[in-house]
């Protein structure tokens, strides 16, 4: 009997392992991902990517505790017909083999650098033809609604990847371009230049948030946080102004961020957490006529006060998903590949720390280590 070529990967089998009753990622071996054209013709547009480096998302920290997207997980194994998930969806990785078509199509050759985008679009329904492919009907996401990145190697569709130039943007960098441009799609929803903002929620994508509205011109950023590392980065980033948030003082923090505006209000409030709480504080802090932008996740249910209020103040609510495929691309490119900004520089020296205890290996995966890791900075990558 042939043995089959196995490889390591970061799994959730709902079987095995269970959701309610447990927590944490499992790291087993799996079978090396192939092409084959001519059992899947699909294979031909895909390729293996070797990963090399893997951002650890907020999404991943929300699996990880089992706090998110439970129904997606589930109702996609149930229709692939199997118990296990592979995870993880930010990545930077070198092209091992590509389709017979992925070149012709999509540029993709072999020894190419490339990270990509998370969401696997249709490209059929109503809003990928029209060009919002961001919000496509039957899109897939890596790591929760198919099969993600946290493995050795894997097999991702070459229009999903974006050739990356390690000249001008360090690897470790380039592997998380996806939740870099979740920012970039968020701070880009309205025009911020000469603008108060306030970005409630200083983990990876507030405080990414706060380093692109400093470098397109806010006027003046308040960041808010129960973090007081995440506010001290937040600091450095650019905010002028940070707010500690305590449990029970949401009325607290509005009044302060009242007394900042001299009592108008900001011109946009970002909510970059989830919890109920900080969206009523976002509505609440907007000046009237202001832009209130929503990405943080969580599930479940919540009631807005005063809803009326939102309408009587003229208030513009954004949702944000995911990234614009390929315009935020295009834009977090050119802002990390600049090095007169320092965007990139501030990432990995501030937020990454440069490497220390940020920068792990994926190999030796240890489920507490990682936990420990994971809680005590905003933003960790695997290194493979």
């Amino acid at each position: 009997m042939k043995k089959t070529n196995t490889i390591s990967a970061l799994t959730l089998d709902i079987k095995k392992d269970g959701w309610n009753a447990s927590n944490g990622f499992i790291m087993r071996q799996i079978a090396m991902p192939t092409l084959d054209e001519k059992k899947n013709p699909e294979d031909a547009v895909s390729v293996i990517v070797k990963i090399r480096y893997a951002g650890v998302c907020g999404t991943d920290r929300g699996i990880f505790y089992r706090n998110v997207f439970k129904d997606l997980i589930h109702n996609s194994l149930a229709k692939e017909g199997k118990a296990m998930r592979i995870l993880g969806h930010e990545f930077s990785g070198e092209i091992l083999s590509p389709g017979s078509m992925a070149g012709h199509l999509y540029g993709i050759k072999k020894g190419s650098m490339v990270s990509g985008d998370s969401h696997i679009t249709c490209g059929n329904c109503y809003q990928c033809k029209i060009g919002e492919n961001n919000v496509c009907t039957n899109e897939k996401i890596l790591g929760i609604s198919t099969d993600g990145i946290f493995a050795t190697y894997v097999k991702i569709p070459a229009k999903n990847l974006w050739v990356v130039d390690t000249k001008k943007v360090r690897p470790e960098i380039a592997a998380i371009y996806d939740p870099f441009g979740n920012a970039v799609h968020a701070v880009t929803k309205t025009n911020v230049r000469g603008q108060t903002v306030a970005v409630f929620g200083c983990g990876p994508i507030g405080l990414f948030s706060i380093l692109l509205l400093k470098n397109f011109g806010a006027s003046e950023i308040i960041a808010i946080d129960t973090n007081e590392k995440n506010l001290a980065m937040a600091s450095e980033l650019g905010a002028e102004s940070v707010i500690k948030l305590s449990a029970g003082e949401d009325e607290k923090v509005v009044k302060k961020i009242m007394d900042i505006t001299y009592g108008r209000g900001v011109d946009v409030a970002m909510e970059m957490a989830g919890p109920a709480s900080s969206v009523i504080n976002c509505t609440e802090s907007a000046r009237r006529g202001g832009h209130v932008i929503l990405f943080g996740l969580k599930d479940g249910d919540f009631a807005i006060p005063k809803f009326s209020r939102i309408i009587t103040k003229g208030l513009t609510l954004h949702g944000v998903i995911g990234r614009k495929i390929f315009e935020t691309w295009q834009i977090s490119d050119s802002v990390l590949s600049d090095q007169s900004n320092g965007a990139q520089e501030k990432i990995w020296n501030i937020i990454l720390k440069k490497g220390k205890n940020t920068v792990i290996p994926f190999e030796s995966f240890n489920k507490d280590r990682f936990e420990k890791a994971m809680n005590e900075h905003p933003k960790i990558i695997f290194k493979f």
